[in-house]
């Protein structure tokens, strides 16, 4: 396989405004194509030789449907230089729930083993936790597979869901901040008293080093370095990009409008903007031409509040996009 020193930077993908980026998420209001937009991107780049992951966040999947096959949450194989996963936000927040109640067990007594369940419980019903849980697992991935493929595309849920997780690299590295110092602030305090007491003789010998505060302290440590890199990698436009996907309907513009009003705040690179399901010039009818009227009034919109942004228009389609040969069709508007 491929390292990312060898990247091999497809033609097309220029066209979209992206370099040698291998991080690339494609959001948009839920149904206006991400799917099959990030679906495309990973096909173009597999045609060029680039090995690719695309992984799908949202939990109406329907990536391993568009090639035809049933993917789960570990990476498979759909074409030369491409694999494929879908991430199960539930069952990665009960396995995340699962590892922090087993940890919790390692440094609890036996008889505290029902609380801890009962209040781990609570916490999966918690607001946060989906994000928070699908966070690990994307830092995961992005530490452990861009040492595994050139680029990788992340098919994210609905735009507001998308904006919360990629604000939470910054807010749970400030939350382990805050943990690892108090610790720490805690263990000199302590170290501070029996230094008093040794020097006054009111205190006895320090007992051994607790084998369960260095055991929080590397976990703290390692769940900070993973949330840095991911923020670092984020906020670096060299490494990730953004693509917009909206179809030209009034509600898909506004959240459009304010996701990049967002994004932009967050410093999020965004690329390009792609704008799906354009009535082909050949669809004819009363009920067409009303179509198409509003249609345009739309697309002058998007070309005049997105003017800053290349756009990429896709046709609808007679027919659902599913298969490789679809998603080639789909490859020559975005490729010019």
């Amino acid at each position: 396989m491929a390292t990312t020193g060898d990247i091999i930077e497809p033609q097309p993908w220029a066209a979209l405004g992206l370099g040698r980026q291998q991080l690339i998420f494609v959001g948009g209001k839920g149904g206006v194509g991400k799917t099959t937009t990030a679906a495309t991107l990973g096909l173009m780049a597999a045609d060029q030789g680039c090995n690719c992951l695309v992984v799908s966040t949202d939990p109406a999947h329907s990536l391993g449907d568009i090639f035809g096959q049933s993917l789960g949450d570990r990476d498979r194989q759909l074409l030369p230089h491409l694999w494929g996963l879908e991430i199960d936000p539930e069952a990665e927040a009960d396995r995340y729930i699962g590892t922090v109640k087993q940890n919790l067990r390692n440094w609890v007594k036996p008889h505290l083993y029902s609380e801890v369940d009962r209040q781990m419980d609570l916490t999966r019903l918690a607001p946060g936790t989906l994000e928070a849980a699908l966070l690990e697992r994307l830092s995961q991935l992005m530490d452990d597979g861009l040492q595994r493929y050139d680029r990788i595309i992340f098919d994210t849920a609905p735009t507001g869901h998308t904006l919360r997780l990629l604000s939470l690299p910054q807010l749970m590295a400030a939350w382990t901040d805050g943990l690892l110092s108090r610790r720490q602030r805690s263990a000199d305090l302590g170290r501070m008293f029996r230094q008093v007491g040794d020097s006054q003789a009111l205190l006895p010998e320090p007992p051994p080093q607790d084998w369960r505060t260095e055991q929080i302290r590397q976990i703290l440590t390692e769940r900070q370095r993973r949330f840095y890199r991911a923020r670092r990698l984020l906020l670096d436009p060299t490494m990730t990009a953004f693509l917009l996907v909206l179809i030209p309907e009034k509600l898909p513009i506004l959240e459009s409008q304010k996701a990049l009003a967002a994004l932009r705040q967050g410093q999020i690179p965004v690329a390009a903007l792609v704008i799906n399901r354009v009535l082909p010039e050949t669809a004819s009818g009363d009920f067409f031409e009303t179509r198409r009227h509003q249609e345009a009034a739309y697309l002058r919109q998007i070309q005049r509040d997105f003017r800053q942004l290349p756009h990429f228009q896709v046709p609808f389609f007679a027919k659902d996009v599913q298969g490789v040969e679809a998603l080639r069709q789909i490859t020559q508007y975005l490729a010019t």
